[in-house]
């Protein structure tokens, strides 16, 4: 399998990413559930919230994406750095499309709990663009880390 292939798969399979972001009270990490298309990642979450905040001043951000491991020989994730936009239009509808098919409680609001759909009237929409993506797999070897070039076409 090729490396494109095993990220693409690690992003499919996973479904939180700690996205870590900077602004005037110094650095921050949050855990967003996050959806992919190709290399970009879509999020959702409340404008007012420290890492929305800290991205609207500086759209450059780090993630995360791994499993909760208990031994390192097992490790495997990505690490990514880019940039975010806030999205509406065209490319929210896309993003919330994309996120509904992942996690139906989104995709299906007519069903979903009132809490729910009142807490989703009042996010942002997020898309992740990222410059730099690194797979981290410790059962090659201990560290093993391979940069992906995001150039290259999907499969």
């Amino acid at each position: 399998m090729t490396l494109v292939n095993r990220v693409q798969r690690h992003l499919q399979t996973h479904h939180v990413a700690t996205l870590a972001t900077n602004g005037l009270d110094g650095v921050w990490a949050a855990a967003v559930f996050y959806v992919h298309d190709g290399w970009d990642l879509y999020f959702l979450s409340s404008p007012t919230s420290r890492h929305c905040v800290n991205m609207a001043d500086d759209a450059r951000v780090a993630v995360t994406i791994q499993a909760d491991y208990s031994d390192w020989p097992g490790i495997k994730g990505v690490q990514l750095q880019g940039v975010v936009q806030q999205l509406g239009g065209d490319a929210q509808t896309r993003a919330r499309q994309l996120y509904g098919e992942k996690f139906p409680v989104v995709g299906k609001l007519a069903q979903a709990p009132a809490a729910v759909v009142k807490a989703l009237a009042k996010v942002g929409w997020y898309r992740l663009t990222p410059q730099r993506l690194l797979y981290i797999d410790n059962s090659l070897a201990f560290g093993h880390r391979e940069e992906v070039d995001l150039t290259l076409a999907l499969p």
